[in-house]
């Protein structure tokens, strides 16, 4: 491979007394040809040259291109896994409040069902309060009345009033559970809610659950905002299509540059070809 030029040996018109006009119109044809050669090697070291500058080029482009394209692939691997996420969480949102719905009903009925109990205890209470009461004036009046009748209905008493003040307990932790519930029942309401409109922001749909029978419903925000998993999927194709041209691009240059400095290799050996029988000549004529 010739790296620098070679000019040619030019002879003094003094010095070629002995060349006839035949060897000095050869010598001038190589001459020529010799100049023609080296322009053509210079012409393909040029294409060589910028070749190999876009190759560099088009290599860092596909650097860049393969690191977007991998991040844009992470991002909507994520994004995937986030509409999964919030697919179960309003799944579950559902199922939770169907639950508490469910458990409220139960918690009501159950107070009711206390409270009657209460009733009919506190109704028990009076009837036995009033016939320890009736047997006690009773006694006064006829001592062969029982003492012991009087001890058991006192005893019966005491027990009636105890049992409605458990009852009354039982019933105020009725009402306390029936409160939380309520108030669990909006969470998990507002939960269900929220989780929807994350989906749908994340895919521009709506779940395919069906609402709570009893969660409040909030008419959906008009919007043309693009979906989040929308946006990241195209924004992959770009990365990905960006990418694919990058590389095309860079297999292009290549074989362009493996083109071009075969021929630069070529056209270096014709040029040294002609040089060396422009010396020769030069030589031949030097000698005559």
């Amino acid at each position: 491979m010739i790296d620098q030029k070679i000019s040619p040996i030019l002879i003094a018109p003094s010095k070629r007394k002995g060349i006839t006009e035949e060897k000095k119109a050869d010598l001038n044809a190589l001459i020529i040809q010799v100049q023609d050669a080296q322009y053509i090697v210079d012409q393909n070291q040029a294409i060589v040259t910028s070749l190999t500058e876009k190759l560099n080029n088009f290599q860092q482009f596909l650097a860049i291109a393969d690191a977007k394209r991998t991040q844009a692939l992470t991002n909507k691997n994520l994004v995937i896994q986030l509409v999964q996420s919030s697919k179960d969480l309003q799944s579950n949102s559902q199922i939770a409040f169907n639950e508490i719905v469910a458990a409220d009903g139960k918690t009501k009925s159950l107070a009711t069902k206390i409270s009657d109990v209460m009733n009919k205890l506190i109704y028990s209470a009076e009837v036995i309060n009033k016939l320890a009461s009736f047997v006690i004036r009773k006694k006064a009046l006829n001592p062969l009345i029982s003492d012991e009748l009087i001890s058991v209905l006192t005893t019966a008493g005491t027990d009636a009033n105890n049992a409605v003040a458990l009852t009354l307990v039982a019933l105020q932790s009725t009402f306390a559970a029936q409160a939380t519930t309520i108030e669990s029942e909006q969470a998990m309401a507002l939960e269900y809610i929220q989780s929807m409109d994350l989906y749908q922001a994340l895919t521009g749909t709506k779940p395919g659950s069906n609402i709570p029978p009893i969660a409040p419903v909030i008419p959906a925000k008009a919007t043309t905002k693009t979906p989040l998993s929308t946006l990241l999927l195209d924004a992959y194709k770009d990365a990905k299509n960006n990418y694919e041209l990058a590389y095309e691009a860079l297999n292009i240059t290549t074989r362009q540059l493996s083109n071009a400095q075969t021929q630069l290799n070529k056209s270096q050996v014709t040029l040294g070809s002609l040089q060396a029988g422009l010396a020769a000549a030069n030589a031949a004529a030097l000698a005559s």
